[in-house]
C-alpha cells in the first residue's frame, strides 16, 4: 500500500537562524512590522511502500533522522498524509 508522506525539517530551538533572520528584518520595509519570531526549514515530500500506516510511519521517521536532517541541530515532524492522489502526486496539496 502506498503513503504521502511530508517530513518537516527545523532547526532547534536556540540554534542560529540566520535565514529566519534576514526574512524577520525584511518584514516591517513591505508592511509587516506585526510579523516575528520567523524560523525557516525544510518541507519534504514522498511516496512510500509500507504494509500500514504506522509500518509507513516508522520507515518515514528512519528515513527523517538518518537522511533528511542532522539530528544535532534539526528536529523532524513525520506526518502520514494518507494514500497518493489519482493523478500520481504525492497527495500532499503540492
Amino acid at each position: 500500500m502506498k503513503f504521502s508522506v511530508l517530513v518537516e525539517v527545523r532547526l532547534h530551538p536556540g540554534i542560529a537562524d540566520p535565514q529566519g533572520a534576514t526574512i524577520e528584518r525584511a518584514l516591517p520595509a513591505l508592511g509587516f512590522s506585526e510579523v516575528a519570531g520567523v524560523r525557516v526549514g525544510k518541507a519534504i515530500r514522498f511516496v512510500i511502500d509500507a504494509a500500514d500506516e504506522p509500518a509507513a510511519r516508522a520507515e518515514a521517521e528512519d528515513v527523517a533522522q538518518r537522511l533528511l536532517a542532522n539530528p544535532v541541530i534539526e528536529e523532524t515532524a513525520v506526518t502520514v498524509l494518507g494514500p497518493p492522489s489519482v493523478d500520481g502526486s504525492d497527495g500532499a496539496g503540492g
